[in-house]
């Protein structure tokens, strides 16, 4: 039935984009100022009340002559079908090189019409500042303003960003900026208990940098909307550095040493968690200890060495994080790039610091927080774009009562798969690769081979390296040269080793002989904790009609097994038959319930905290106010 419902909707979004071509067509004899003075009347109508859905028409075909003139570009019929479903609060399910940066622009000059503040989305600082120019050389033609907020923008530039028509930017940024807006409210209120710890020294309420939540267009939606909701933001306020508190947590990390797992802890590798057992206590308890840490009650003790077991045990260098210029660097797994300011909370930070051996920084408390589904869940029109999102549309419509459309594409899809390979270790796995690899090179392919973290990434280069093979690397250690590495990612011969950030909203150019040879190949070095990923990885190659293939080669011994340290046999090395890619999939399966449990968690503990703050009186973002 669904499928009848999608085809039908389909279908009418297709005649409706018909139309909308023959007007952009008529547009072609307008000069630039009549254009513009077009755009300023379907405004006047917009403010006199009547309804947007009366003027999309005439606006997308707006933007589609706008569009052709600054870039040369005019809007494909599929990509207006794309613009009316997110019109319609909806997910558009577009594959990867079908131009979502340019069809973001539909809906967004639409909504903009009102001057209420539109929001389009992005993954990173730098993509929204790329789309933002994009956007503005296009927009500005019909009188609309555009802003970029990026992460080191001050406080000022970020009202004048959030004042124009549309507004770029990260979820982060916007999250963050509307928690410091409650911050300051709750700041200019002197009976709030958030001011006893944020002082501005001046008793005027400042003025909010957001204007309201009136419509989000979110690119990569199922990476912000999905991913990311595991966990909530927060604005935290850094404690008072003590001497004390870093031999803690220094001497946690040495103490966990001398402690065995079933004796003194049990370890649930599922959630990451570690957690004393009576004879760890007393182990600990009688443990001796420095001058600065013997003071410390049992109870802080105890918390502190579970939270560094479950560093030493569950969060690994180069998967979880990075150690970059002598601080730990948090890792996103659904992107593979560095969370630029972001720390674990409750002292785990601070035991992974202890752990490398870092300099321990001062812990933080939470001031403020909301949960990504609450903040999204705030715009009175939501919609997204996104490449993988059909996988999770269920959980789309329950969280943010958002439908999901799959969009064909303008050009036949030729990608063509091989055969999984299986193997028992990862020696023979990657030796299999670099032998593939080979092949794929005299053939005047170009390969990207995408590995699930930095430490596998750093791994395959070494075997590369010493079998004579040239590459390069693209991982959070080397993400300021992604732009060169993706340029040249398309070329005769080139081999590319990614981790998932792959230049995501980048498209991979490949040249004519790469063409005529069969395109670019994607090898799979693992699949992820999420088949969406997966298909992001796969969907680097073949886009817009142009010839491409990609396979899978897997081990008992890939991080999807991490979990699950049992699932290795005993059996002799090489390779195995295909039958054993049901265990993978089996555990990819297992691990997104996991996650989708988790999200679960988080949203009804947020439901409820927000409730009972509400009874309170109180303002349920605010984490100073218990």
């Amino acid at each position: 039935m669904s499928f009848l419902i999608n085809s039908f909707r389909l279908q009418r979004w297709r005649i409706e984009a018909r139309r909308i071509e023959v007007l952009s067509d008529c547009l072609r004899g307008v000069s630039d100022a009549e254009l513009e003075q077009q755009a300023q009347q379907l405004r006047w109508r917009a403010w006199s009340g009547e309804p947007l859905k009366k003027l999309m028409r005439p606006a997308y075909a707006m933007v589609r002559e706008a569009s052709r003139r600054v870039h040369n570009q005019s809007h494909f019929r599929v990509q207006l079908m794309a613009g009316i479903g997110l019109f319609q609060s909806g997910i558009a399910e577009m594959q990867t090189g079908e131009g979502k940066t340019l069809t973001a622009l539909l809906p967004s000059f639409l909504r903009a019409l009102v001057q209420r503040g539109c929001h389009v989305v992005t993954a990173n600082d730098y993509l929204a500042s790329r789309d933002a120019e994009f956007a503005r050389a296009v927009l500005s033609r019909l009188g609309m303003t555009v802003g970029c907020i990026q992460s080191y923008d001050e406080t000022d530039d970020r009202r004048v960003n959030y004042a124009c028509d549309i507004t770029y930017g990260t979820a982060k940024e916007m999250g963050f900026d509307f928690l410091r807006d409650r911050l300051r409210k709750s700041n200019s209120d002197p009976n709030a208990v958030a001011r006893r710890f944020i002082s501005t020294g001046d008793e005027q309420e400042e003025a909010p940098v957001q204007r309201g939540h009136y419509f989000a267009l979110v690119d990569e939606a199922d990476s912000i909307l999905i991913d990311d909701a595991k966990t909530p933001l927060l604005i935290a306020l850094t404690e008072d550095d003590d001497d004390a508190e870093a031999s803690l947590y220094r001497w946690s990390i040495r103490i966990t040493r001398q402690l065995q797992s079933e004796r003194d802890f049990y370890y649930d590798n599922k959630h990451r968690r570690a957690t004393l057992l009576a004879a760890g206590c007393r182990r600990i308890a009688v443990a001796p200890k420095p001058a600065r840490v013997e003071n410390a009650d049992l109870e802080r003790l105890f918390r502190q060495v579970e939270r560094a077991l479950t560093a030493q045990l569950g969060f690994q260098l180069d998967r979880d994080y990075v150690v970059a210029d002598g601080k730990i660097a948090i890792v996103d797994e659904s992107t593979g790039r560095v969370m630029e300011g972001r720390k674990w909370q409750e002292g785990l930070h601070q035991a992974i610091e202890a752990k490398e051996g870092v300099e321990v920084t001062a812990a933080t408390v939470s001031a403020a927080r909301i949960t990504v589904q609450s903040f999204f869940s705030m715009y009175e029109h939501l919609s997204g774009l996104t490449g993988t999102a059909k996988q999770s549309a269920r959980e789309l419509k329950r969280i943010y009562n958002l439908g999901v459309v799959t969009i064909p594409t303008n050009r036949a899809c030729i990608r063509m798969s091989q055969p999984e390979r299986v193997f028992v270790d990862q020696t023979s796995k990657l030796s299999a690769v670099a032998e593939e690899i080979k092949q794929l090179r005299d053939r005047d392919r170009a390969v990207l081979v995408g590995t699930p973290s930095v430490r596998a990434s750093e791994s395959l280069s070494k075997i590369l390296s010493d079998s004579g093979i040239e590459h390069e690397v693209l991982n959070a250690y080397h993400h300021e040269q992604e732009a060169d590495v993706i340029a040249r990612a398309g070329q005769s011969g080139q081999v590319t080793i990614a981790t998932n950030m792959a230049g995501r909203g980048t498209d991979i150019l490949i040249d004519d002989e790469v063409r005529a040879a069969g395109g670019l190949h994607v090898i799979a070095t693992e699949m992820h904790t999420s088949p969406r990923i997966d298909r992001q990885l796969v969907g680097r190659t073949a886009r817009q009609g142009d010839p491409g293939s990609y396979q899978f080669f897997l081990s008992l011994e890939d991080e999807l097994f991490a979990s699950d340290p049992n699932a290795i046999p005993s059996t002799p090395s090489g390779e195995l038959p295909k039958s054993w890619l049901r265990r993978f999939k089996k555990q990819q399966s297992k691990l997104v319930k996991l996650h989708t449990k988790q999200r679960r968690q988080l949203l009804k503990h947020e439901e409820d905290r927000t409730q009972k703050y509400e009874r309170m009186g109180l303002d349920p973002h605010l984490e100073l106010s218990e």
